[in-house]
């Protein structure tokens, strides 16, 4: 693929700062940093442009705090100004280059993918793909914290020759260890970063039933020594070309096809192959949020994950007692 140049006065033009004024502020309309934005709007963004066009832009100080759902994480927040608008800024002139070196295996922050078409492809492949009997479940130790800034500035370099877009991603990069969870720009990063593993498994191991999500990967197969061998060959690609390292909780095992049995845990709901059902942690908490706190819209995203495995009993049995 011929590497693109020419992209960096794409991103400080006025029109393409805007808009990406209006896809950081999504959802966000009430928060600090975009009401403290919005006293000033064209004159920052024009202070942005001044930023990049002298090259004097920096990466601020991160934000950090931890999350609990739907597991514990640390996530680190730049201010809306100027980084997150930035970081959008950015995206929106390389997405289209990063983007289609992705694999179909790969869902999580892609357009038109994500969380509910990853649990659908994989039902759809347990229902309807023969020999789909066993499934080999890993995901990558600290994957976020641990990605080497070199091999990802490498990565990019493959595909992006623009030397003044170059510098300024390398600033974002080594503004932290490994990539913040919670930048805008930290899950393309991450995509890119495990997408030589997705190539490695659709073209060089020949690997057709395989879901990502971030860092966790499931792979089917209609035996497990053919797994095995696989679990053995990502490792070291892995180490070696990745410095990276799965967790040990890497398992290879019998999908179960009847109620009894194994499922496939994956994106917060419990996959078989004639069903799914929601993941027993985000049912409680989801059943502990309505009886205490009811937050509207936690709420409502709780009733996102019930969709996916059709859980209209849930609801109602969750929802009985609200009334009173």
């Amino acid at each position: 693929m011929k590497r693109k140049g020419n992209i960096y006065p794409l991103i400080y033009d006025m029109d393409n700062l805007r808009l990406a004024d209006m896809a950081a502020r999504k959802n966000k309309l009430k928060s600090h940093g975009v009401k403290l934005f919005d006293k000033n709007p064209e004159g920052n963004l024009l202070l942005l442009q001044d930023m990049l066009i002298n090259k004097t832009y920096q990466t601020g100080a991160y934000r950090t705090f931890i999350i609990k759902e739907p597991k514990e994480r640390e996530i680190s927040a730049l201010d809306y100004f100027p980084h997150r608008v930035l970081h959008h800024a950015i995206m929106l002139q390389i997405e289209n280059i990063l983007v289609p070196s992705f694999t179909a295996f790969t869902y999580s922050c892609i357009k038109r993918r994500g969380i509910k078409a990853a649990s659908t492809a994989l039902t759809k492949a347990l229902r309807d793909v023969p020999n789909t009997q066993y499934c080999l479940q890993i995901d990558v130790k600290k994957f976020y914290p641990t990605i080497d800034h070199d091999i990802l500035k490498s990565l990019i370099r493959r595909k992006i020759k623009d030397n003044d877009l170059l510098e300024l991603l390398d600033g974002i990069i080594d503004s932290a260890p490994g990539v913040p969870i919670g930048n805008y720009l930290s899950q393309f990063f991450a995509n890119l970063y495990l997408s030589a593993l997705d190539h490695l498994l659709k073209e060089g191991l020949g690997v057709t039933n395989c879901f990502r999500y971030a860092d966790d990967i499931v792979i089917l197969a209609s035996n497990k020594p053919f797994l095995q061998k696989l679990l053995s060959q990502i490792k070291e690609f892995l180490k070696t070309k990745l410095n990276l390292t799965l967790k040990h909780n890497y398992q290879v095992y019998p999908v179960a096809e009847r109620h009894k049995g194994r499922g496939i845990d994956f994106c917060g709901v419990v996959h078989y192959h004639t069903h799914r059902r929601l993941r027993k942690t985000i049912k409680q908490n989801y059943a502990r949020e309505v009886a205490g706190r009811n937050r509207p819209r936690v709420v409502a995203g709780y009733g996102g994950w019930v969709k996916l495995c059709n859980g209209a009993h849930l609801v109602k049995k969750i929802h009985q007692y609200e009334q009173f």
